[in-house]
This record gives structure tokens, C-alpha cells and sequence, in this order.
């Protein structure tokens, strides 16, 4: 059994189902958000019961975790508790509970993963993968990560163009990549609250290049001529997107980077500078890949379904 942690709004995951599908495979979506509200697990010991693991969905019935033999951790949700529970340390209680719970069940699963939940979770951090990423002998921007505004100050003085970053982001609270101007500058000791990513601007053109195991997807997104050319993910609408190729030191580092990452599926960002050099800017290890494929042609779900049909092998 193909085993899908995701949710069902998930245009990927339902893509990467549908493709399933076709070839005969009918996955199980575990989706955490409805935990416990609509759904129950079961994890049984002893009395030659060990092993025994299940998930119980008021809608989608049982699913039995022992057969399976392939997990996607694509987009794992909160859990989510019945809102009758209404003081903040019970809930808390009950959200610790469930991830001691689930926590321990990923490694019970007899099962190949894309991606291991816990190397997924430090490849994350761009404060790891920045390091990795030169270890592996990639070019990155100058870097400062700090929640000092006399260093951020000083970082920024010494540069012609600087670029700020958020960590992470929700639909609730999304930011984009920006440039660093008088607003930014007169705003500095807001760093003191929360830490900010600063890097040298890289000027050039985008590349998402999407990693699946040995499988590389190049693409070419020319931002220059939309409204913004920091963030390519402000102009969805007028952005460029053609099917590119990497030098092939540049396919080898990323290999190696995945290898040191622990990570099968991983969408890269580079900046191609006018020169030629390809800058890493970082790596999202449940990033998406749908607007690539569209534009490109490049047969990026049919390779996740292939790599997901090549785990659900009996052990």
C-alpha cells in the first residue's frame, strides 16, 4: 500500500493520485487535520499483537498501516482537535499526545519514504541547507542570519543590494523575498523580534529544478520582464517558464546535496547570473512543481508516481 500524509486540497497529491490510479494503484490519504475530530489510531503490543497499527476515518474507513510499503510526506497538516476544547493547556496536552503518537508510529511503518519525516523536517531549515549546500561545493549568496539590528546594519551597508527573507510562510502569513530599501532600513530593530534572513541580491535568471531520486527536472523561469524580479512567485501570471539543462557539476552537486539532505523529492532554486554561474538559493523539500509541468511539458507527476510504485515492493 502507497501511503499519501497530505490533504485533500492538495492539487499535487491529488495529481500524483490520479496517475496512481491509472496504473492500478489505489492509494490511502492520511490527512492529520482530521485527527482526532473524524478520525482514531490504534497502535497494539504484546500477546503476538505487536505490530498491529491502524488508522480509523469516519469517512474514508479503516486503513491498515502494516501493508504499507511506501510513504509520500507531502503536506502534513496540524492536528486538528474538536473545538469543545477550549482551554489552551488542554489543548496543548492533546496536541503533545498526538505527536508523541504519530511521532512514533513513522518509524514503525515497514516502509520507503518520500521524504523520512525527520530528515525532511532539518532540510527544511534554511540555516541548515545553506551550510550543506556549500559543503557540496555550491555557489551561495553572502548570507547573514541574525536578530541583531546593528549587524543587520552593518551587512547591508557593505552591499549595493540586499534581499531579506522570512524563514517560513502560510497563506495566513506569506512574504516574499524583498529587496531592502529606506522602509526596511528605518524598520531594522523589528529584528531584535524575530530573526531575519539577509543575502547579497543575485542578479540573473531563475531556475526551479525539481529532484525526484536520480531524476532531474531543469526549468528556466524568466522573471525580468513581470512586476517584481526578486520573487518569482509574485508573477505567476507573466513569468517565462521553459524546460532548461544544468552543466553537469552542477547535476552532480545537486545529487550530493540530496544524499547529505537525506532527501528522494526536492524542488531547488538557483539564480543563473549573466556570467553563467548558478547560485543556490535553497531548497524546498515539499515544494511544488504543477506550474513547471504545465509550462514545460516535463513529466513530473508520472515521476513521483513512478518512484512511489518503485517503494510499494514487499519487504
Amino acid at each position: 500500500m502507497i501511503l499519501v500524509i497530505s490533504h485533500e486540497a492538495d492539487v499535487h497529491s491529488e495529481a500524483v493520485w490520479r496517475a496512481l490510479e491509472s496504473r492500478g494503484n489505489t492509494p490511502a490519504l492520511l490527512d492529520l487535520a482530521r485527527y482526532p475530530r473524524l478520525a482514531s489510531v490504534d497502535l497494539a503490543y504484546g500477546n503476538g499483537h505487536s505490530g498491529a497499527m491502524k488508522i480509523q476515518d469516519e469517512q474514508w474507513g479503516e486503513v491498515d498501516l502494516a501493508q504499507v510499503r511506501a510513504a509520500w510526506w507531502r503536506r502534513p497538516q496540524p492536528f486538528g482537535l474538536p473545538d469543545d476544547v477550549t482551554d489552551p493547556v488542554h489543548r496543548g496536552f492533546a496536541v503533545n499526545e498526538a505527536r508523541e503518537v504519530f511521532g512514533g508510529l513513522w518509524g514503525l511503518l515497514d516502509a520507503e519514504w518520500i521524504n523520512d519525516p525527520q530528515r525532511d523536517d532539518l532540510a527544511h531549515r534554511k540555516s541548515f541547507q545553506l551550510r550543506q549546500a556549500e559543503a557540496v561545493g555550491m555557489r551561495i549568496p553572502e548570507t547573514l542570519i541574525t536578530s541583531d539590528p546593528e549587524s543587520a546594519r552593518a551587512f547591508i551597508g557593505a552591499r549595493e543590494k540586499t534581499v531579506f527573507k522570512a524563514f517560513s510562510g502560510t497563506p495566513q502569513a506569506w512574504r516574499e523575498t524583498r529587496l531592502i530599501g529606506d522602509e526596511e532600513i528605518a524598520a531594522l530593530d523589528l529584528v531584535r523580534i524575530a530573526p531575519v534572513i539577509f543575502q547579497e541580491y543575485i542578479q540573473g535568471v531563475d531556475l526551479r529544478v525539481t529532484v525526484i531520486g536520480d531524476r532531474i527536472f531543469p526549468a528556466e523561469i524568466d522573471i525580468q520582464g513581470g512586476d517584481y524580479s526578486v520573487d518569482f512567485r509574485m508573477n505567476y501570471d507573466s513569468m517565462l517558464i521553459r524546460p532548461t539543462t544544468l552543466p553537469a557539476e552542477i547535476e552532480e552537486q545537486i545529487h550530493r546535496l540530496m544524499d547529505r539532505l537525506g532527501l528522494v523529492y526536492g524542488a531547488v532554486d538557483f539564480r543563473r547570473r549573466p556570467d553563467g554561474e548558478h547560485v543556490f538559493l535553497e531548497i524546498n523539500p515539499a515544494g511544488q512543481w504543477l506550474f513547471i509541468e504545465q509550462h514545460t511539458g516535463q513529466p513530473i507527476t508520472e515521476a513521483m508516481a513512478d518512484a512511489l510504485i518503485a517503494r510499494d515492493r514487499p519487504n
